[in-house]
């Protein structure tokens, strides 16, 4: 980690310092198939940061069937009167992490916002590439427009949500439905630090491809397992930022400023904007990839989480 670069923020340098610390404690995570033991260690280190955060009225798992499978989700509703929903995708390279990893950023989203918050358990890379996790997700938001309110949610105030390899699921949602479901109105995106095309030669990617978190080998290994066929990756369902954008409802996106992705991100921003798309982005400075899942240790992750429950609850009204 370059911890002599002087604008990284303090606490996202020290959480760093700390994950790399409790990484020493685990099997290595390694870029090499098969991934179960890599995501058993993912998922022994990010779970305790879920602790603490905003309690739930109602919580647990639901079930929905959904393109031959039934699909684990998870639900909190912070009071026993929020109808709004946010279908939240969370990150993990589309390989690894959980509704579990994501608890809490999902319960602070859920208190924020004033809404529930409904998080699907996607299938995972590489064993299921795309499209699967996309089809998924998409069948999840259909589930809740056509039969929400069997769980007291209201199909007309849906947002779809996520991080890193979640946010690029979101837009692809987004841009997936627009096409197959004119009918479905979303009422906004919650993009953080996206995944947004498969372009490994950005600036940001030549500054920040080593010691970062996040690195260029790192995501190369994604796509490869995400995207095993080049072809692929030139589809805006799975690179959005080589879609047409038009008609997507408002955007909210959080950029990480050390970060791999933040050209691409900053990219779809002024794409977004372009295509006459709503759009509040912010840039959180000194911060790197994923810092959202340090609530515990990092303000800015406070601070991103309390901005975008914030914007929920406008946007849903």
């Amino acid at each position: 980690m370059p911890a002599q670069d002087p604008r990284w923020d303090p606490e996202m340098l020290a959480f760093s310092a700390m994950m790399e610390e409790i990484a020493t404690r685990h099997p290595p995570v390694t870029l090499a198939l098969p991934l179960d033991a890599s995501r058993a260690t993912t998922e022994a280190m990010n779970i305790p940061l879920c602790a603490g955060g905003p309690a739930m009225a109602e919580t647990g798992d639901r079930w929905l069937p959904v393109r031959g499978r039934r699909i684990q989700c998870r639900f909190h509703r912070p009071t026993p009167d929020a109808r709004a929903v946010l279908v939240y995708i969370h990150g993990g390279g589309f390989v690894w992490n959980s509704i579990d990893t994501h608890d809490r950023l999902m319960r602070d989203y859920a208190a924020g916002g004033g809404c529930a918050v409904i998080g699907p358990d996607y299938a995972l890379s590489p064993e299921a590439p795309f499209p699967q996790a996309l089809e998924e997700c998409a069948g999840v938001v259909r589930w809740i427009a056509q039969r929400g309110a069997a769980w007291g949610l209201d199909p007309r105030r849906i947002v779809i949500g996520g991080d890193s390899a979640g946010a690029n699921l979101a837009m692809g949602v987004a841009l997936l439905l627009r096409e197959t479901d004119p009918g479905l109105t979303l009422r906004g995106l919650l993009l953080n630090y996206g995944v947004f095309d498969a372009d490994f030669d950005t600036a940001s990617y030549r500054e920040f491809a080593d010691g970062y978190f996040l690195t260029r080998e790192k995501m190369r290994f994604y796509w490869d397992c995400y995207c095993p066929r080049g072809a692929d990756r030139l589809n805006p369902l799975a690179s959005p930022l080589r879609g047409d954008l038009r008609g997507l409802p408002p955007v909210l996106l959080h950029i990480a400023e050390l970060d791999v992705l933040a050209a691409e991100n900053h990219a779809m921003a002024a794409k977004l904007r372009e295509a006459g798309v709503a759009v509040e982005s912010r840039v959180f400075p000194g911060t790197a990839h994923g810092f959202l899942r340090g609530a515990n240790h990092v303000t800015a992750a406070r601070e991103a989480a309390a901005e975008g429950g914030a914007w929920l609850r406008r946007i849903l009204g």
